[in-house]
């Protein structure tokens, strides 16, 4: 007899349910009140390429819709970070170029992918800066997990990065008759950090959050690792890619708590793959409970936020 956990998993019916929760958690949300439609917009688009990256990459060794099922409820669950259209872009972005980037695995040949993977990056960092630190660690990814560093995808990176700030020197430099002072002040803040271990400005959601997610990551990638084994290759670098991914989100909060945003879009859509593996491949009564407890923290935090943007 399978267990709830299991039903819900392999249900047919989970991805539209979680996508009629969504509708109404928006609703509710501000989506016709405070005309957040371009969030909206960004949030199902970013739905779509979760459920695409599942897809294509059959990160789930069984038919699920967990990924985007979880991708749909943690979302939710930070509701405050798609409040602005910003936010919203930068998870589209976000989750865009991580699509773009696990294309290109063991094919250094495949420039056109991680050209769109930085050029991605790069539209991310127009509205927050912050997105190039996480050049490197797609640099590195392509490196130890994805395996596809060249000289030549090195080349096309720089390409994607620079392109859309060639477009923006360009419009600056149109509107200020040659005053490109505030094209050069965007990048001042790369220059202004300093290591802050002070985290009274992340309020309470931001740390329920940070905990539920840091929580869902261990549970997920504790059972990854110890089941890897029955995964294909392929499907193994992939979730070591989320691992990297999220463990460089958690350094990013660590060090610099004020970028708590930025991190938390990269958090939720590293851990969203994580524990739908979990989810949907263990089956026992402690991970069955575990399911309901998660669900209940789910709509707890939900329930707040939503609370608190209205």
């Amino acid at each position: 007899m399978k267990r709830i956990q299991n039903v819900v998993a392999e249900s047919r019916r989970a991805l539209p349910i979680a996508a009629v929760y969504a509708v109404v958690v928006w609703l509710l949300g501000g989506l016709i009140g405070h005309g957040r439609w371009l969030q909206f917009a960004c949030f199902a688009l970013s739905v779509y390429l979760m459920m695409q990256l599942n897809n294509v990459n059959l990160l789930i060794r069984m038919y699920s819709r967990m990924v985007s099922v979880s991708y749909i409820l943690l979302s939710c669950a930070a509701l405050f970070l798609f409040a602005t259209p910003s936010g919203a872009f930068l998870q589209l972005t976000a989750v865009a170029s991580l699509f773009c980037l696990l294309q290109t695995y063991q094919d250094r040949s495949s420039a056109g992918w991680i050209y769109y993977t930085f050029l991605l990056l790069g539209m991310g960092s127009l509205v927050d800066v912050h997105v190039l630190f996480f050049l490197p660690v797609f640099w590195l990814l392509m490196m130890i997990t994805v395996y596809s560093f060249s000289w030549h995808t090195l080349m096309a990176s720089l390409l994607g990065i620079a392109t859309p700030y060639w477009f923006s020197f360009a419009w600056y430099f149109w509107q200020g008759n040659g005053d490109i002072s505030p094209w050069l002040q965007h990048f001042a803040e790369l220059t202004s950090l300093q290591l802050s271990f002070s985290y009274s400005m992340l309020n309470l959601q931001h740390l329920l959050l940070i905990a539920f997610l840091v929580i869902l990551f261990l549970l997920g990638a504790i059972h990854f690792v110890v089941t890897s084994y029955k995964d294909k290759i392929r499907v193994r670098q992939m979730y070591y890619s989320l691992i990297v991914l999220m463990l460089c989100a958690c350094v990013l909060v660590a060090l610099q708590p004020q970028m708590c945003d930025l991190a938390l879009h990269v958090m939720i859509i590293s851990v969203s793959p994580i524990i739908a593996h979990f989810i949907a491949l263990t089956s026992s009564r402690v991970t069955n409970i575990l399911f309901f407890v998660l669900a209940a923290v789910t709509l707890f935090l939900t329930s707040m936020n939503l609370w608190t943007l209205s």
